[in-house]
């Protein structure tokens, strides 16, 4: 706990602290990368280049700051840190080496501003949220662990099937080397995964596409021209290729209730839409499943939504949207989605579930606030570090 005085430099300070903060995160991971470049492994450079990963590290420290006499709103917001980190498998050694170099990074940006007792304060700041996110953790890691097929640390899993979902997506059927079950995961998660590239160790975290069995997990993975590891996956990896795994995580959980909900998803954030609209008709709950694309050729999974609308007829409507048709295309709509396409099919009360590009998922969060859907009702996730949707692109 902060002392009345450590309070009262924050108090005074975080106006500053906050106007710099973004430059002190470009500052904050070249430096512990030259400084610990055992923890580089643990980040997407993709996500470092475009200023992702930073900007999420400013907005979390922003808002442990501004949250943290509010407990409710606060537990959201390290819900959502939390997840990722034990997708990575952060650990409580890991925190003293962020530590220290967030406050070398807030010297250097902030200079002499940065007094004795200015740093005792926010240091005192880090240690606090450090403690919180270490406690959460810790919990995470031993609740699933302790639950039937759980695991601690990593688990070695073998691809025993690779299967193409379109002309850029392609399937990873998993099942663990030991033989023994594996963990339900709720729909709508994620799973971190370790493995070696060309004797590079990376870590990456994909959406689970297929509804708990005990017995495997499948994530689906678009094949980006400039991704390392979605290229290794596509080009190199086959049946029998291993890899490790870690706990399941991610809040994009289907809200209970019966009301009926709506996926609205682009390109490859339809993966977690798959399990979640499968657990939510079985629930009995209409769902309206609209999803966009370039065209049929990158559109997966079409067979597999034929067979759920043939399975739940009277409860799910599926809707295409293709901004580039092809002419043997036959899609419902051509062009965008936006708010007249959305009233077109939105349910009455609906919970809605966003995933996509950022541009994307902005667009529809902008469209359905325009439609006076509640904050409450609007869900969505990054595949990347969290930004905010009404970030300007």
């Amino acid at each position: 706990m902060l002392t009345s005085a450590q309070e009262s430099v924050i108090a005074a300070t975080t106006p500053v602290v906050a106007e710099h903060i973004e430059a002190i995160a470009k500052r904050f991971y070249p430096l512990m990368f030259a400084r610990y470049p055992e923890v580089k492994t643990l980040f997407n450079a993709a996500h470092q280049q475009s200023g992702g990963q930073p900007r999420a590290l400013a907005g979390a420290v922003v808002a442990y700051v501004q949250l943290r006499h509010e407990p409710e709103r606060l537990d959201d917001v390290l819900g959502i840190i939390v997840d990722k980190h034990v997708s990575l498998g952060i650990r409580p050694e890991h925190y003293p080496i962020v530590g220290e170099c967030l406050m070398v990074a807030i010297g250097e940006e902030l200079g002499e501003a940065v007094t004795e007792e200015v740093a005792d304060a926010w240091s005192a700041l880090y240690e606090e949220l450090a403690g919180l996110l270490i406690e959460k953790e810790a919990r995470r890691y031993h609740d699933f662990a302790t639950q039937p097929g759980g695991w601690d640390g990593t688990r070695e899993f073998r691809i025993v099937a690779k299967h193409p979902e379109s002309a850029v997506i392609t399937s990873f059927e998993l099942a663990p080397v030991d033989g023994g079950a594996v963990a339900e995961h709720r729909p709508g998660q994620y799973i971190g995964l370790k493995l070696a590239i060309d004797g590079d160790t990376v870590h990456r975290h994909y959406s689970l596409s297929a509804a708990p069995n005990g017995r495997t997990y499948r994530i689906s993975i678009k094949r980006e021209e400039g991704g390392q590891v979605s290229r290794h996956f596509h080009d190199r990896l086959a049946a029998g290729d291993t890899l490790e795994l870690l706990p399941p995580a991610g809040h994009l959980t289907l809200a209970a209730g019966d009301t009926p909900v709506m996926l609205i998803s682009g390109g490859v954030g339809q993966t977690p839409m798959l399990p979640l609209a499968r657990q939510a008709l079985e629930e009995g709950r209409r769902v309206v499943y609209l999803h966009a694309a370039r065209d049929g050729a990158v559109r997966a999974f079409a067979d597999e939504l034929e067979e759920l609308r043939k399975a739940f007829p009277a409860l799910l409507q599926v809707v295409t949207v293709y901004s580039q048709p092809r002419p043997e295309d036959s899609p419902d709509h051509v062009g965008r989605v936006d708010a007249a396409l959305l009233a077109d099919y939105a349910p009455r009360d609906a919970q809605y579930y966003t995933v996509g590009p950022a541009d994307f998922m902005r667009c529809v969060d902008v469209a359905l606030e325009t439609l006076g859907v509640a904050a409450s009702r609007r869900h969505h996730e990054f595949f990347g570090p969290a930004e905010s949707l009404a970030r300007v692109a």
